[in-house]
């Protein structure tokens, strides 16, 4: 057997017989497999729709032209880039598209639920632009009273409303406010949350006076591993450099995706994302994304009952994120714990955070993927129970071989998509 067919089964077993409870991570539709496994991985497609640099890109242009009238109906946006790989790169290309090195941008502190391409020291971002960074009050909420005085003193160049640890919905109409009085360009990175806003169950920015977000393709979305761009304002030519005013906002993003960070898009990824925009709109993945937000409240309560410290109290989102500051656990114990019984989750970090990133003192749950599954209501208050027994046992062999026994009979109900 080829080793590389090996390593497939063996990762789809894992996925088959584990609870999945990443925040970040989905199951993707077959047709949306199956588009990545196209002829169009075939293609090179340099440049944008009608202003290529290679032939033969007649279906790679009509294909990319309905992957953004797809996202544009979908997010309520006058333009998208889907030909971002990734959702860290995607932020660069908007970083570099409206700022010059130096500038400053204000978002959230990586510790209290930011993310590390919102200029955590580690990264290139943070040795080019300016990144100061608001926090989160004791009770988890964003401090806004702090946003306020920091955009006033520094007058940022944009205003950053995102997090990757956050349980609570953004307040868009508040980030827009203070944006006024500072003159700062709103960007908002819904990566976690696009599919929830695509069903009309969150709230979107672009309704609320924002110019641009970034929305990764593989989360909630359920599509693949990418990204879009969205914008409000003015579509030219790619190719030649608009003047740097808000208006000419699409532009400016498109060529900083290309030629400036990008070379050919990934076709085949494009499909995918076609496909996943279209499934967005249909009623089965509404009725979806509201079973993955009611399927987060019920974790979240059970947990609160079991005695679990949450961050922000609850969740008005997809995640719930455990707080364990006062016990003897942290959220890399917590992790392996789980892991050793097939539940998959990830450590975080917590407002205020004691502990040092890597055994930080939180772990953070989400719903969308065991959603996608066909997980409900009465079946989301036993994995509450696995959790709770898991994290409670001491580590106690014979307790983890049992649990974990039970978790693989427990997934045989949901099979992956």
């Amino acid at each position: 057997m080829d080793e590389v067919q090996r390593l497939i089964d063996a990762e789809y077993a894992r996925q088959q017989t584990g609870i999945e409870l990443i925040a970040s991570e989905n199951y993707q539709s077959p047709a949306v497999l199956k588009a990545q496994a196209s002829v169009f991985a075939n293609k090179y497609a340099e440049g944008y729709p009608g202003r290529r640099y290679y032939g033969g890109n007649r279906y790679t242009d009509e294909l990319e032209h309905l992957a953004i009238d797809r996202a544009k109906a979908l997010f309520h946006c006058d333009h998208a880039n889907v030909q971002a790989l990734s959702g860290a790169n995607a932020n660069l290309c908007f970083y570099t598209a409206v700022m010059k090195p130096g500038d400053t941008i204000l978002g959230m502190d990586l510790t209290h639920g930011g993310h590390l391409t919102h200029g955590a020291p580690v990264t290139f971002f943070s040795h080019v632009f300016n990144f100061q960074r608001y926090q989160t009050l004791p009770t988890g909420e964003i401090d806004f009273a702090q946003v306020r005085q920091l955009a006033r003193d520094l007058r940022p160049q944009v205003i950053l409303a995102w997090f990757s640890a956050y349980p609570r919905e953004l307040e868009y109409a508040k980030f827009a406010e203070i944006a006024q009085e500072s003159w700062s360009i709103l960007y908002a990175d819904i990566s976690h949350i696009g599919g929830f806003i695509a069903a009309g169950l969150l709230k979107n920015p672009f309704d609320e006076g924002f110019h641009a977000a970034m929305t990764t393709t593989h989360k909630s979305l359920r599509g693949p591993r990418g990204a879009l761009l969205l914008s409000q304002g003015k579509v030219s030519n790619p190719l030649k450099k608009p003047e740097d005013t808000l208006e000419n906002l699409p532009t400016r993003i498109d060529r900083a995706v290309f030629p400036w960070f990008q070379g050919g898009p990934h076709m085949h990824t494009i499909a995918g994302i076609a496909i996943a925009l279209e499934e967005a709109t249909t009623p089965a993945f509404r009725q979806y994304a509201q079973q993955a937000l009611l399927n987060a409240q019920i974790l979240a309560s059970d947990l609160q009952a079991y005695g679990y410290q949450l961050v922000t109290g609850g969740t008005d989102n997809h995640m719930v994120i455990l707080d364990f500051t006062w016990t003897g656990l942290d959220g890399a114990s917590a992790e392996e714990l789980l892991e050793s019984i097939g539940i998959s989750t990830s450590k975080s970090t917590i407002p205020n955070d004691p502990n040092p990133p890597f055994r930080p003192s939180g772990l953070r749950i989400g719903t969308p993927a065991m959603t996608t599954r066909g997980v409900k209501e009465s079946w989301m208050h036993h994995i509450a129970t696995f959790i709770h027994q898991a994290l409670s046992s001491g580590g106690d062999e014979t307790i983890l071989t049992r649990l974990q026994a039970e978790v693989t009979e427990f997934c045989t109900l949901y099979p992956l998509p």
